[in-house]
């Protein structure tokens, strides 16, 4: 018989709490029987059989803690996510992502698995082998490429000289702060609004975490654009939900749906995510909001900078960890930007530009009020 090792504690801690809270159980088990037998609900966005019954699920949680992530293409870099993709969009699956209890047990996993992905053992799928992250023209003399870690293969720099900062001296132009699709650009954006109905409309007042600052946002607009794992994740936590799901949102006929292309507006209020608050030196620019969102178990988000730094454009200001991630650029109403007629929304490109509705003498050099 084949050997079953033991689980990991934090998956032994996630296997009691399953067990011996009847309302989790009941929603673990519903949203398993809930997933269609037919394709494409039979397997995982890997390919991989789909899993169909909770201890199945621990048990490759509890594989995946020693595991770095293995490049499957748009889907690298999500193992966890993988797992829950299909048992997540259904009714009792939303209801087990979003349990509070639940999620206390999956940052206690996430942080498990952080430690491995910084350590050197997660070097192991930094190679040209199959599912490995480097193609077969890769050479290098130096162990795992030089890497230390896959963290620190995940958040490398560009070499000198990649990525120039567009329009470095024109203080008319307001640079994305990722690279990053775009998602959705929003006008006239409410305090507070139905987040979770069809169309996640913004809520700027769960957006921010209710701080006192949104008020001043009523009436802007939103940019929100959203990463792959396989682009640059450096920015140039409030707590929330890991696998949350717009209640308005399921399984939409024999095609199934995408949970990354449809639920990015709605994560801006339920996702981990932080908050950099900017004061322009311009008054004509005024406050503005960067908020790095992190989706599914890609919920590490670090600042690089403090409070009252001034920061020039182009300069760091953050990172995201682990896998792919969303972001948002929120401004006032006074603030009056459009945007560049050169992107379309879900184009992929490598760096978006913001042109103001007239040449305003913008300063590049911002005022970081605080960060939460």
């Amino acid at each position: 018989m084949p050997y079953n090792p033991p689980f990991h504690p934090i998956i032994q801690e996630f296997q009691q709490l399953i067990e011996n809270n009847s309302e989790i159980r009941e929603a673990v088990e519903g949203m398993f029987m809930a997933i269609p037998a037919r394709p494409p609900y039979d397997t995982d966005p890997t390919g991989g059989p789909q899993i169909r019954n909770y201890i199945t699920m621990l048990s490759a949680f509890s594989h995946n803690l020693t595991q770095a992530p293995a490049f499957y293409g748009d889907e690298s870099g999500l193992p966890f996510d993988s797992i829950l993709y299909w048992p997540r969009q259904t009714k009792c699956g939303q209801v087990f992502v979003s349990d509070g209890k639940i999620n206390k047990v999956f940052k206690k996993m996430f942080d498990v698995w952080a430690r491995f992905l910084t350590s050197r053992d997660s070097c192991h799928v930094l190679t040209t082998e199959e599912h490995g992250w480097f193609g077969p023209m890769v050479q290098s003399y130096a162990l795992y490429y030089g890497f230390k870690s896959w963290d620190d293969f995940f958040t490398r720099r560009f070499r000198p000289g990649q990525r120039p900062v567009v329009c470095a001296n024109d203080s008319a132009v307001i640079n994305n702060a990722c690279e990053s699709t775009i998602y959705r650009i929003a006008y006239n954006v409410k305090e507070r609004d139905m987040f979770w109905v069809k169309g996640s409309p913004y809520s700027l007042h769960h957006m921010l975490g209710g701080d006192p600052l949104a008020a001043q946002f009523a009436g802007g607009a939103v940019f929100q654009g959203y990463l792959s794992t396989t682009e640059y994740h450096r920015w140039h936590t409030i707590p929330g939900t890991y696998f949350a799901n717009s209640r308005s949102d399921g399984f939409l006929g024999d095609k199934g749906y995408i949970p990354g292309e449809i639920n990015q507006a709605y994560i801006t209020a339920v996702a981990t995510r932080m908050l950099i608050f900017i004061e322009a030196d311009n008054a004509k620019i005024g406050l503005m909001c960067f908020m790095a969102i992190g989706m599914v178990e890609i919920s590490t988000c670090e600042a690089t900078i403090r409070v009252s730094q001034k920061v020039k454009k182009g300069q760091e200001t953050g990172m995201f960890h682990f896998g792919g991630s969303s972001h948002c650029l929120i401004f006032r109403e006074q603030t009056k930007i459009s945007f560049s007629p050169n992107y379309a929304i879900s184009y992929p490109h490598l760096i978006l530009i913001y042109q103001p509705f007239s040449k305003l003498n913008m300063s590049s050099l911002f005022q970081i009020t605080r960060t939460v």
